[in-house]
């Protein structure tokens, strides 16, 4: 089964989250479970569509195996730091083989791009967190709850490398900050692209030491 063909099971698109894909599984599996009115055809179909997406780069092309091969996936599948600096990717053509292609940085979801004598259309999965809506790169970062109560200043890791970021009290309280200029660079006639950071708030991180000295001078003095 193609990606293609997997998301299209599943109702979701290449830009969908690992969330998302899981959800939509779900709802599938239920509709077509036989146990509420499906059939065992269509739940298996939901099933494999389902592990298709966890595992998109397995290789189904495997030499010296019986019957015949499938149809390599139309999509060309790439991670996030690939969209935006480029580099070189290897990929199955359909006689068998392996040729590797040369990426431009900024490739956006659903570019073309040349594989010898194919046509391949670009997919950006998501990973570790990381998504690529449109010319925007998107990720979540947990942070101490004090962060989203005052702001403050963050360490981050994104595709392009560790980032120090000040979260304001108003992005604090939206939960959100937006970086200019920091998503896919400008190609092709589109412009470059923005970095969104959602915060997350993980009770499980310590405040600062600078905050955390703060607070107990704070209940000396009071005292």
């Amino acid at each position: 089964m193609s990606l293609r063909d997997a998301r299209e099971v599943l109702g979701v698109s290449s830009a969908s989250t690992p969330a998302e894909v899981r959800h939509a599984f779900r709802e599938a599996a239920k509709r077509a479970h036989p146990d509420t009115g499906g059939d065992d055809g269509a739940f298996h179909q939901v099933v494999d569509a389902y592990n298709r997406l966890q595992d998109p780069l397995s290789d189904p092309f495997i030499k010296g195996a019986s019957g015949p091969r499938p149809t390599p996936d139309p999509d060309l599948e790439i991670s996030p730091r690939l969209a935006l600096e480029g580099g070189e990717v290897d990929h199955r053509t359909p006689d068998g083989g392996l040729i590797r292609i040369t990426l431009p940085p900024g490739l956006r979801a659903g570019d073309k791009v040349r594989a010898g004598q194919w046509e391949l259309s670009i997919y950006i999965r998501a990973e570790d967190g990381v998504i690529v809506r449109g010319d925007d790169v998107w990720l979540t970062v947990q942070v101490a709850p004090a962060v989203l109560r005052k702001g403050g200043r963050i360490s981050l890791e994104t595709p392009l490398g560790a980032r120090s970021l000040w979260i304001d009290s108003k992005a604090a309280e939206r939960g959100l900050v937006r970086v200019d200029g920091e998503g896919l660079p400008a190609r092709g006639g589109r412009a470059e692209g923005h970095l969104f950071v959602r915060l997350s708030p993980d009770p499980g991180l310590a405040d600062s030491a600078a905050l955390t000295l703060l607070r107990r001078f704070t209940a000396a003095w009071a005292a």
